[in-house]
């Protein structure tokens, strides 16, 4: 049973904040060091410098970006930068946002949900994590005891449970509105009918939450509370390191949108960059599409359009540097079964990812957990444009371009208690972090 309850959200205050697009970010874990000094260059009153602040080379363990965190967070509260609510409320949001050609607008209702064990089947994650980014990110949460970034995560809503007063809502002026520098806009409501919250209580009491971005932070909030709970005298159910601030999707909305996340390899030998076509002969049919200097993007839209155009086979897309032409490799039949035995189920064996991982990454590159745990080693990248580039500049060694994990194979993985490899999937947009925060002090 998901238990859903209002808070007493801190948000950024309007009279002071004129612009909020200058003081919100993405998600850390997709800001590099460019973005983030941008966002240092923005305002002074960036939530950069909360989520992802500077290190020096003085930083002790009594003086560091998460010290400092802390301290610029009691700061702006004790200078009404920032100010909680008085009354607990749920926060409905909005971003519309453009897909292809087509406006799209997706809804999310931020609210705290009580803190399981992946194995209660409550709280349902769908992807493996790296190790050193959730002890990163529990530093943080032990030095400023909040919740920055609300976790992403979706539920099964046939019945629509938001339909009833989300239009009512929405047709009221929102108590936050701004439009990011990708052309978003953001809306945002706050919900204090308590007939409307015991409403949404009720409503989604039997309902799996299933994890779509977060996992990293959803981990560390379960530590967070192993360690509070084992160290304040006066901890009790109503603590607020019960909870986690979410914002909540229904996989039914029409503006959910996932991407795929294209892998960018480095420090692959030139022997085994030069030997991989071959031996992925072994597993794949493969078609080529090469290219001269001047027809490499005529090439390349051939290439994403055929891959694309493919629905019903295991197929992925390969670029790798100094070599002119693209290659498309579909798996052959019982490959998979071959490679794995019975250690997969089929829906996680039936998965592009998957098949990367295990065929491609492992079996033929000889990557093993370490190194696939290894940050440096693999990037991502929702756009196949940017990734195709890192390969053709030199920048990365091999790229390897994927179509989208389906919404429907995100829902049979997570509710199976079965877990994707990394980055299998790239919710689009991003739920946004500075519109609401929640603090984890009573």
């Amino acid at each position: 049973m998901a238990k859903i309850i209002p808070f007493r959200g801190i948000l950024y205050n309007q009279h002071k904040i004129h612009n909020t697009a200058q003081v919100i970010t993405p998600p850390y874990d997709i800001i590099s060091e460019q973005d983030q000094c941008d966002f240092y260059k923005q305002s002074p009153y960036n939530i950069i410098r909360l989520i992802l602040g500077k290190s020096t080379k003085k930083d002790t363990d009594k003086n560091n970006r998460h010290t400092r965190a802390a301290n610029l967070l009691n700061r702006w509260l004790s200078e009404k930068i920032l100010m909680q609510d008085t009354s607990p409320a749920f926060y409905l949001t909005t971003v519309d946002f453009t897909l292809g050609n087509k406006r799209v607008t997706r809804h999310g209702l931020i609210a705290l949900v009580g803190l399981e064990p992946f194995n209660k089947g409550i709280i349902l994650p769908h992807e493996k994590t790296f190790s050193k980014v959730s002890a990163e990110r529990f530093e943080l949460i032990k030095a400023c005891h909040a919740n920055f970034s609300p976790i992403f995560s979706l539920y099964s809503d046939q019945n629509i449970i938001l339909n009833p007063f989300k239009d009512v809502v929405c047709s009221k002026k929102p108590d936050v509105s701004f439009i990011d520098k990708q052309g978003m806009k953001h809306r945002l409501w706050r919900i204090t009918d308590t007939s409307v919250h015991r409403y949404v209580v009720d409503a989604m009491k039997e309902k799996s939450i299933f994890i779509a971005d977060g996992h990293h932070r959803y981990e560390t909030a379960l530590n967070y509370k192993n360690r509070i709970s084992s160290t304040a005298p006066d901890f009790n159910d109503d603590h607020p390191a019960n909870y986690v601030m979410m914002y909540l999707c229904s996989m039914e909305d029409p503006g959910l949108v996932i991407l795929p996340a294209h892998r960018m390899l480095t420090g692959i030998k030139d022997s085994t960059l030069a030997s991989f076509v071959q031996k992925a002969e072994n597993y794949f049919h493969i078609k080529r599409i090469p290219f001269q200097n001047k027809g490499m993007e005529k090439a390349r839209a051939n290439f994403i359009s055929a891959l694309k155009s493919n629905s019903s086979k295991n197929m992925i897309g390969a670029f790798i540097k100094t070599c002119s032409e693209f290659y498309l490799l579909t798996l052959k039949p019982n490959i998979m079964k071959h490679v794995t035995g019975d250690n997969l189920t089929d829906p996680l064996k039936n998965l592009d990812v998957t098949v990367l991982t295990h065929l491609i990454l492992m079996e033929i590159l000889g990557f093993d957990q370490s190194m696939l745990d290894d940050e440096k080693l693999i990037a991502y990248s929702s756009s196949d444009e940017k990734a195709i580039q890192e390969v053709a500049s030199g920048r990365c060694d091999i790229t390897f371009i994927l179509n989208p994990t389906k919404i429907n194979q995100v829902r049979e993985v997570a509710q199976q208690g079965l877990i994707m490899p990394r980055k299998s999937t790239y919710f689009y947009p991003k739920v946004i972090t500075g519109q609401v925060i929640n603090r984890l002090i009573p």
